[in-house]
Order: C-alpha cells, then sequence, then structure tokens
C-alpha cells in the first residue's frame, strides 16, 4: 500500500492542469454557419398561416434528418428543450388542474413546464440503480386526476419505458419522454425517447451534440405534431386560417429555431454516434480503474440498454467508508479532480413547492378551486432521491470533459490515491 499525504493536506496534487473542454463543434459547422450568414436568411417563420409557418429551408432540412436518425414520423424543432416540454404539455391537451407524475431527480423545467399549463407536478421516486423514474413509484402516485407521466432519461440511458407504458395503457395516460441527456442511447434495441407519445432532446450547449440552444421534439402521432408545430409558432394567430377545430391550448409561443442554429445542428447530427461511442469508451476506461475501491458503485446499465454518459453516475456507501461524501470530494477536488457533482437536484424541495408559490402570492394553482387535492411535497415523499441528494451519490460531469486517455488515467489515480490514503480523512 502506497501511503501518500493527501494534497488536501499539504501532499502532491495528482492532478496538475484542468482536463480539456469537451467541444464537439468543428470546421463543418463553422462554414454551415457561415453559408447561412451570407445569404442573409437567418430565419424564415411567419407567425400566420403560410408556407413560411414551418421556417425556412435549413429548419426543414434538420427536422427531416433527425426523423429519419430517430426513425420516427415526425421531428420538430424549438429553441430550446424547455420550450419543448411546455409544447409536449400543451400538446396533450393538458386541462387546468390535471396532474402529471415526473421523478423528482431532474431539472426544475420538467416540472415548470406542467405549471406553466396550471396543471400539477406530483413528484416520484427514483430507481437507486439507474437513477431514472421508478414505474413502482409511478403507479403509487396515480389518482383519479392524474392524465400524463413524464419519464426523464437522466444521466445517460432510458427509463424502463416497457413497464411505464404498460403502466400508461393500463390507466389511460400519456407519457411524455425527456431525453435531453440520452440522445441516441438505446432501450430494447429502440433510440432513446421514441417509445414515449411524444419525446425529445436537448441542443443545449453542454449536450452530447448542441447548437448553443435547441430542442429537437419527437413524436409517431400526426395529431400531436400539428399542435407541436401550432404552439411553436403563434397558435392562436395561426388557428383560423388554418381551420384547426380543437383550440384546446391554442396559445402559442415564438419557440421556433433559427436557420444558423438548423445548419449547425445537421452538421452535429452526423457526428452523435461517433461522440457517443467515444464517451463509452471513456466510462468503460473509468469503470475498470475504479473497480475494487471499497464503498464506491460505478454506474449500473440496465439489461437491453445503452448509457451515453451525460454524467458518470456513481454511490457511495457512507457506512462501509465511514467519511462523509462532503470530505471525500474536497479531497478529490485538492487531486486537481474538478466537476464533480455532489447529489442533484430534488425538484419537490425548492423553494415554489415548498411554498406552493408560483402565480403571483395567493398560491395558484395549489389554492385555487382547480386543484384537486391537497398535493404533498414535503420531504419524505422521495425517499430514494432524497438520500441520493443528501448523503450517498457522486457524479462526474463527463459532459464537460473531453477525457484523453492520460486525464482518464489521472483521475482513476486521483480517485485511488484518496481510497488508499482514506484514513487521512478520519
Amino acid at each position: 500500500m502506497n501511503i501518500e499525504k493527501l494534497a488536501l493536506f499539504g501532499g502532491p496534487k495528482t492532478i496538475t492542469k484542468p482536463f480539456k473542454s469537451y467541444n464537439s463543434i468543428g470546421k463543418e459547422e463553422v462554414e454551415a454557419a457561415r453559408e447561412v450568414v451570407e445569404s442573409g436568411n437567418l430565419s424564415q417563420f411567419l407567425g400566420s398561416w403560410d408556407p413560411d409557418f414551418f421556417g425556412g429551408p435549413k429548419v426543414k432540412e434538420f427536422e427531416k434528418q433527425c426523423a429519419e436518425y430517430f426513425g420516427v414520423k415526425h421531428a420538430i424543432t424549438v429553441n430550446s428543450w424547455t420550450s419543448g416540454l411546455i409544447a409536449a404539455i400543451g400538446a396533450i391537451n393538458i386541462e387546468p388542474g390535471d396532474e402529471v407524475i415526473l421523478p423528482t431527480w431532474t431539472m426544475c423545467a420538467c416540472a415548470t413546464a406542467i405549471l406553466n399549463w396550471n396543471a400539477i407536478p406530483v413528484f416520484a421516486d427514483i430507481n437507486p440503480d439507474t437513477y431514472c423514474i421508478d414505474p413502482v413509484s409511478i403507479e403509487a402516485n396515480i389518482t383519479p386526476y392524474t392524465k400524463a407521466i413524464m419519464a426523464v432519461d437522466i444521466f445517460g440511458q432510458s427509463a424502463d419505458m416497457n413497464k411505464i407504458m404498460s403502466i400508461a395503457d393500463k390507466y389511460n395516460l400519456k407519457v411524455i419522454s425527456d431525453t435531453a441527456q440520452a440522445p441516441g442511447s438505446l432501450y430494447k434495441g429502440k433510440i432513446s425517447g421514441t417509445l414515449a407519445h411524444i419525446g425529445g432532446y436537448s441542443l443545449n450547449y453542454h449536450k452530447h451534440i448542441h447548437t448553443g440552444e435547441g430542442g429537437i421534439l419527437i413524436t409517431n402521432n400526426d395529431i400531436y405534431a400539428e399542435r407541436l408545430q401550432l404552439i411553436r409558432n403563434h397558435a392562436e394567430a395561426v388557428v383560423g386560417s388554418k381551420g384547426t377545430e380543437n383550440l384546446v391550448n391554442m396559445i402559442g409561443y415564438n419557440f421556433r429555431l433559427g436557420e444558423i442554429e438548423s445548419a449547425i445542428g445537421i452538421q452535429q447530427l452526423k457526428k452523435l454516434d461517433s461522440l457517443i461511442k467515444n464517451r463509452q469508451a471513456v466510462a468503460k476506461k473509468i469503470n475498470e480503474g475504479l473497480k475494487g475501491l471499497e464503498g464506491l458503485y460505478t454506474p449500473i446499465v440496465q439489461k437491453g440498454s445503452t448509457h451515453t454518459y451525460y454524467v458518470y453516475p456513481m454511490k457511495l456507501d457512507i457506512k462501509k467508508i465511514g467519511i462523509k461524501r462532503s470530505k471525500i470530494i474536497e479531497a478529490l477536488e485538492a487531486e486537481g479532480l474538478k466537476g464533480l457533482i455532489g447529489g442533484y437536484t430534488n425538484i419537490h424541495m425548492l423553494p415554489i413547492y415548498q411554498k406552493k408559490i408560483a402565480y403571483g402570492s395567493k398560491g395558484f394553482p395549489w389554492s385555487s378551486d382547480i386543484c384537486h387535492r391537497e398535493i404533498n411535497y414535503s420531504k419524505g415523499i422521495c425517499p430514494v432521491a432524497e438520500d441520493l441528494h443528501d448523503e450517498t451519490f457522486l457524479g462526474f460531469e463527463m459532459c464537460l470533459h473531453k477525457m484523453s486517455d492520460n486525464e482518464i488515467q489521472s483521475m482513476i489515480s486521483a480517485f485511488k490515491k484518496v481510497w488508499i490514503n482514506i484514513n487521512q480523512l478520519r
């Protein structure tokens, strides 16, 4: 055993220079953007019933290529994935006061997209191995007011969609799949996000592929596709001329993606498979390198699925290690390892839900007649997610780093140094 003073206590750092930042943008994207800029046609959307209601040539080309890549009938681009979630909730005919079940372990926009339509977020717990929403917890939270389920494919792998779709069929619910962090991952041989009624992906700057900001909605349902397009682009101004009869949630927005972003997206989509393979190869090396460190559990990939490692997720057995997570993170960071996260958002614990203050100061929508029952957001409703957040989760933000072989080995060395010398932390 190599006993060495930890950097936290004055020993030498394992990692002496920052890891190289992840960057998927290359000369192809630069040239594509240049061509659009020189054309002068930066956007071709019109907020009226017109051939340009669906956008310009690059938007249409990007959507066509996305539909082909993901193997779906329809792909609709938006200016952010938050916009995509808002459009998806509206498209399924959600009513004020309807309940939508989603995991608490996700990004806050998942829940605020529900509130946007005056519907009620109901938080379910997560699977302790995949960190995705737990189907058992979904079913336990279903009430007569439940309208939909939002499944989030967190960190890079799909939720258990076969079970989730079975529950949805049993209770006549709609399913939206938020696959922002897992584009190109597979579930039972199908691309994640494609099994839901509406799915989609983020094109935010730190995702696998990106356009700076943006998102892609996907569906095989013609009616949902039309409604998504309407909500994206000033629906209320278009439905009369278009002859749309279903006016539910035809409150439109400017959720339109521009021509420059779409041109970049076309080039980025071509790279997705190779970028995923590289990320998976990195994760495999880290898995091997961290094997055998007592009390540290590396990612579990569910059978029949693949993982794209937006985040490299780990768990700590605090009782076995005998050290608090915060001290372990402090030691690893002192060794020069950046990009660690302890815990992850538990949305139900945010002030908006703890105080039930959203629209105005009177507690709307929870305090209004549209909310059918008392909604419980107290600590304890999602024990798995809460324990992971508070005590045991340790993540590495692979999305931020390119990770050369030398950087991979230095990361592994930092972990091993801390674990070998862990008594110093006690």
